[in-house]
């Protein structure tokens, strides 16, 4: 009922086999009514297969259109059903973890060492050498934003479910909480005006060249808008990459499913694509580093005179 590039979009559903999730509605009139002005010829039959591992999510506060467009009102997609799911466990996992930190200050256990042990990297090896001084103010945020998108990007390894950071809204809202937090406290720190004047290189120049301290300012500032805009399609643009080349090399397998080749083709196709979600989750760590290195540098040019 959709193209299947649209898969690795955000819809307005989930994805499970369509044995686990079977559809059998009896009569049209039991198919949800915007499946029946998407699809005014399609049979019964045909929508029940099609809807067949489909598990719709309920809309209370909009209308849809089709499985991927909102008609009207507020519409609760995959992603954002997903992301709340993921804010919820890392805000559960780390109240856990510091209620165990204030009955002890000793880790113990498997689970609390490792996590103990990332806290302390994200701390000690890149908020304050990226910030300097006054960097522990910042690492809430950066672990923040660190595990969420880490569980982001490990929770769209499992088929069905969609990776919520290779939507591009997703990861400029990531890059829009940076530049706040770096904008908030810059200003914080130097007042509005010094905050501006931070942006003005500090060099003497003559009076006849003195425009060119204006024209620097102006290349200053579209230059941190710049760097927030690639820290949203960096981290967006890697996640797509990564998911439409498995894509690829399973759809090889279909595409040789009805040929003499089918045996070589799906050998192949199979091990290419676990090396590749082998890949995969080590980019899922890569990437939420990466994101939260690059957070911390531009934080730093913020909060400190440069």
């Amino acid at each position: 009922m959709a193209s299947p590039v649209l898969h690795v979009k955000d819809a307005y559903y989930y994805e499970v086999p369509k044995t686990l999730w079977p559809r059998d509605y009896k009569s049209l009139d039991e198919v949800p009514q915007f499946i029946r002005d998407a699809h005014p010829h399609a049979t019964l039959e045909q929508i029940n297969y099609d809807l067949s591992g489909k598990i719709l999510i309920p809309q209370p506060f909009g209308e849809l259109k089709n499985l991927y467009e909102v008609k009207s009102g507020f519409g609760i997609s995959r992603f954002m059903l997903t992301e709340t799911i993921i804010a919820i466990i890392v805000a559960a996992v780390f109240i856990w973890l510091a209620r165990r930190r204030k009955k002890s200050q000793i880790p113990t256990g498997r689970r609390e060492n490792m996590m103990e042990a990332m806290v302390a990297y994200v701390r000690d090896e890149v908020a304050r050498p990226a910030i300097g001084h006054g960097a522990d103010k910042f690492v809430p945020f950066l672990l923040t934003a660190f595990f969420f998108i880490l569980a982001c990007n490990l929770l769209g390894m499992i088929p069905g479910i969609g990776t919520v950071t290779s939507s591009i809204e997703v990861t400029a809202a990531l890059a829009f909480c940076t530049f706040s937090v770096g904008v908030i406290y810059g200003i914080k720190q130097f007042g509005p005006g010094g905050y501006l004047m931070n942006f003005v290189p500090h060099i003497d120049l003559p009076w006849v060249l003195a425009p060119l301290k204006f024209l620097i300012f102006l290349i200053e500032i579209l230059g941190m808008l710049i760097k927030h805009c690639v820290l949203a399609i960096r981290l967006f643009g890697n996640m797509v990459a990564g998911h439409m080349v498995l894509a690829g090399v399973l759809g090889a397998v279909v595409a040789v499913a009805g040929t003499g080749y089918w045996v070589t083709g799906s050998f192949f196709g199979i091990l290419g694509a676990t090396a590749l979600s082998i890949l995969e989750i080590l980019v899922a760590f890569i990437q939420a580093y990466v994101f939260t290195m690059l957070s911390a540098l531009f934080i730093g040019m913020s909060v400190h005179e440069h």
